[in-house]
């Protein structure tokens, strides 16, 4: 699970009830346990619900007999050059991912990134390019050139967000476009998602439903 807040998740915890499951384990300091949100701890102050645990959920109704490990390497408020190949959040996740699969087999790459990029035409006008690039070196560096890589839309409320984010359409954009580009990509919609308030961030019901949504897009990579 990586990316920025959305992905690391800002949800209130008692916005929805809570998710526990046997078969739903995290990794967190080198060691894997039953999940319980908040499921990262990149900001335990503001840490919330996410879309990790509705996803695991999702998974096991469509196979009840796996077991789901959510690896959280989300930071908030990052912007995509700190994911890049040899930048410090890339370098991390990697390393985090690595000591996960002693224990595990790695089976998919969540991603929600982009509102950090979307206030600055720099920024926007290649981030489907960099992503691009970003990508396939994930998935070497992870050893799994084809493990599946999900991605999720921005939520619509930022062009609401002060200081304003005007471009993440054109982010959303990209994002789509890559569907026909990269092999084992899919990108889940956010129609209708609501945010808690902040025109930043989703609210917890939004992503419970987007962990959905990236389930349905992961089951049928």
């Amino acid at each position: 699970m990586i990316g920025q807040s959305n992905m690391a998740g800002r949800g209130p915890l008692d916005a929805v009830p809570p998710i526990e499951h046997p078969l739903i384990f995290m990794f967190r300091e080198g060691s894997w346990m039953i999940a319980r949100e908040p499921l990262h701890t990149d900001k335990p102050a503001i840490a919330g619900i996410g879309p990790g645990m509705s996803f695991a959920v999702a998974v096991l109704e469509q196979k009840p007999e796996a077991q789901v490990g959510l690896v959280p390497c989300a930071v908030g408020g990052t912007p995509l050059k700190r994911w890049m190949p040899g930048a410090d959040l890339f370098n991390n996740a990697v390393a985090v991912a690595r000591q996960a699969c002693a224990g595990g087999t790695l089976k998919g790459i969540l991603w929600h990134q982009g509102e950090n990029d979307s206030a600055r035409e720099e920024d926007t006008r290649n981030y489907g390019q960099r992503l691009e690039e970003m990508i396939p070196a994930l998935r070497a560096a992870l050893g799994c050139p084809e493990v599946p890589f999900i991605a999720g839309e921005l939520g619509a409320f930022l062009a609401r967000y002060t200081p304003p984010r005007p471009l993440y359409e054109s982010v959303n954009r990209q994002l789509r476009l890559l569907e026909g580009r990269v092999s084992r990509y899919a990108c889940v919609s956010s129609e209708w998602l609501q945010d808690k308030g902040d025109n930043l961030h989703f609210d917890s019901a939004s992503l419970r439903e987007l962990g959905r949504r990236y389930a349905r897009a992961w089951l049928s990579s």
